[in-house]
Parts: C-alpha cells; structure tokens; sequence
C-alpha cells in the first residue's frame, strides 16, 4: 500500500464558487487522483480554505499558516510515500504578500518541514511533488477582484518559480494551470470539470514518482 498525502488550500479543499459550497467528493482532484491510481493507493485529502504556504492569516477560526500545521499532520498521517504541495493562491493575497517569489520561498518551508521531520518509528520522509495553482483570473465579482488585486499578474508567475525550486530542492513539479483555469465567477476557483482535470493529469507523474 502506497499512501500519498494532498496538502493544499481550497482547490484541494475542493471549493464551488457556483454554489457556494463544496464539489462533490468523486470531483475533487485527490479523489480523481485516487480513482486514476486504482487499488493498492490511499489518497489523503488535506485542503483548508484560506490556508498559506507559510504566512499568518488571522481572519478565520482555523490556523492558515501551512508551514505552522504541517508537522502535526505529517505525523498524523505517516507513514507517506509522497505528499502533493498544491499551495500559494492565498499567498498573492495583498495583505499576505502578494510576491511570487515570497510563495517559492514558502514552499521552500514546506519543504524543509517534510524532510526534517522527526518521523515516529524512524520512518523515511516522503517524496515531494509541487504543483503550482492555476493562475488568478479577472472576474466580476468585486469581493474577489479586491481579496486579489494585483494576484493575476503575480500567479502568472508562480509556475516558474515553482519549477526553479523543484529543479534546486529534487522535487517533482507540476504546472496545474496547463491543464485547468480559474472560474470568472471568482477568480480563483475550480468548476468540477477544471479540478478533475488536475487528478488526472497527475496521475502519469505519480505513477512515475512511485514507480507504479
């Protein structure tokens, strides 16, 4: 049994703007991971609306700091064979940071948790996969428009950052905006059709990463 961890925000969280709720379970990019896998995989979804790469966000009852809470789910959760890193959306928040380069930085955190962790039963770190988010797009909707004024410009370049850092650090690297896009409802989330198109895009790369 292979176990592979899916630590992210909404996206993972698997957030509908269209109804304001949630994405049916079979919709959301981990769950479609783990159907393309077939048996023998477990895959954990662990998204949080709002959640940062590695910044304080004290506007909600939950820690949105990922850098904060990762530890205590690597743990809850080992032993893992990988964990998918799709993080960084809520960083081009304006009042988070809104730097691109900040987000790589965090990721870098992120990465630095997961390999020096201190493991029960001195079990191995796992492999690490950072996928970067599609980018943030215009839309209408003017709460959204002023959450992420300025986001659309700096999501577009995450990808590259992203990739630089997987290059440096020996991690896998995945671009999700070249296979899903934003929704104009909000700017910043997935209909069900762009989420799927993410677990099953990362399929191939998992299987390869996992000698599958």
């Amino acid at each position: 049994m292979k176990t592979i961890l899916c630590y992210g925000d909404s996206l993972t969280w698997g957030y509908d703007a269209a109804s304001l709720g949630r994405h049916a379970l079979e919709d959301r990019w981990p769950s479609v991971l783990k159907e393309a896998l077939g048996d023998g995989i477990e895959v954990i979804a662990e998204g949080l609306n709002g959640r940062t790469t590695a910044f304080d966000d004290y506007l909600a009852g939950a820690d949105r700091n990922g850098a904060r809470v990762l530890p205590t789910v690597l743990t809850s959760h080992a032993p893992l064979d990988l964990i998918i890193l799709l993080l960084g959306s809520n960083d081009m928040k304006p009042w988070i940071h809104g730097n691109p380069v900040a987000a790589k930085q965090g990721m870098q955190r992120l990465i630095d948790i997961v390999r020096g962790h201190d493991y029960p039963f001195d079990w191995e770190a796992p492999q690490i996969l950072l996928v970067s988010p599609p980018t943030v797009s215009r839309t209408d909707n003017s709460e959204f428009k002023e959450m992420f004024a300025g986001g659309d410009d700096a999501s577009r370049r995450l990808a590259a950052q992203y990739s630089a850092l997987a290059d440096e650090a020996g991690c896998g690297f995945f671009d999700a905006g070249s296979v899903a896009s934003t929704t104009p409802l909000d700017g910043v989330h997935l209909d069900a059709e762009n989420t799927r198109r993410i677990g099953q895009a990362l399929a191939p790369l998992v299987r390869v990463m996992l000698e599958l």
